[in-house]
């Protein structure tokens, strides 16, 4: 795919991930749209694009859970581009804490981010991606936490599975559109998303979490410094929408995981006939997934 000239939007595009991708879509002769919260981030990332002598970003500063900031942030993009081809939704909080403690403020706070913000981008956004036309792309970055879950990121880890239902589940839709979807999944990467338990808003203060230790948490986001540099992840999308990859994963290292999952679904199915009606219920189901990806708009009476 020749991307040059084509126009992003990424969400939290001022640092880390965001701005690997951010760069990496640079290098590859895009116009960068960008959504910030923090001005010496948005500072940081102008110096960069001005000292490689690129196109200034647009920067759109942006609480990705006001719908109403969300849809004005897609018209301002449009406006000043006169289109928009790629949404790449990257924008979210690494809030950890035991989920038998979490408070509503909890769930609301990480979900309104993590999931809420990327319902925000497509309901902003998918309109106007049609209206580019074909060769347009959705990218959801979610977390290798859409697949291995663990005893500390209970509210995060369903956020980043239920980004990965969607964005699966997406990617047939946008086929006839002829925009590509792809599903995100990063592990360790340098950033400081670590700290986000720091940045709490003030509607969300009332934790059921422990209070944050400050120097606690400071030593725990240390462990993102030995993660992978952002912009070879946001090469690796770069390269998977590319290949039109519904799902891309950037780090090599969870080999033995998945094996794990595979063995563990395989050995929980029963042992058991099945009747022949469900049976071909299941035939059908594939088989309007497989038409779904090959063009097809699937309504109910395929299934």
């Amino acid at each position: 795919m020749d991307w040059k000239g084509k126009v992003a939007f990424i969400t939290g595009g001022a640092t880390g991930i965001g701005f690997g991708i951010a760069r990496a879509f640079s290098n590859a002769g895009m116009r960068i749209a960008i959504a910030y919260r923090n001005e010496d981030q948005r500072a940081r990332a102008a110096r960069w694009f001005a000292e490689h002598g690129r196109e200034p970003p647009l920067f759109v500063k942006l609480d990705v859970t006001d719908r109403a900031a969300f849809a004005r942030a897609a018209d301002e993009v449009e406006a000043h581009f006169g289109q928009v081809n790629v949404l790449v939704n990257n924008a979210g909080v690494s809030v950890f804490g035991p989920t038998d403690e979490a408070s509503y403020a909890d769930y609301d706070w990480i979900m309104g981010v993590n999931f809420g913000g990327v319902v925000n981008g497509l309901v902003s956004f998918l309109p106007k991606l049609k209206k580019a036309g074909r060769g347009g792309h959705v990218v959801n970055v979610s977390s290798m936490a859409a697949y291995l879950s663990g005893p500390q990121a209970g509210i995060y880890t369903a956020s980043k599975f239920a980004v990965r239902g969607l964005t699966e589940s997406l990617r047939y839709n946008l086929v006839p559109y002829g925009i590509g979807v792809s599903l995100v999944c990063p592990a360790l990467v340098a950033t400081d998303a670590g700290l986000s338990g720091l940045k709490r808003p003030a509607e969300f203060a009332d934790s059921g979490f422990q209070p944050v230790d400050e120097a606690e948490l400071r030593q725990f986001a240390s462990i993102f410094q030995g993660g992978k540099d952002p912009l070879e992840v946001g090469e690796k999308i770069l390269a998977g929408m590319n290949a039109n990859a519904g799902l891309i994963f950037t780090h090599p290292e969870f080999a033995e995981d998945f094996k794990d999952i595979y063995e563990t679904s395989v050995a929980a199915l029963p042992d058991e006939p099945v009747p022949e009606e469900r049976l071909e219920i299941e035939r059908k189901r594939r088989a309007a997934a497989k038409a779904a990806l090959e063009g097809a708009k699937i309504g109910l009476s395929d299934l």
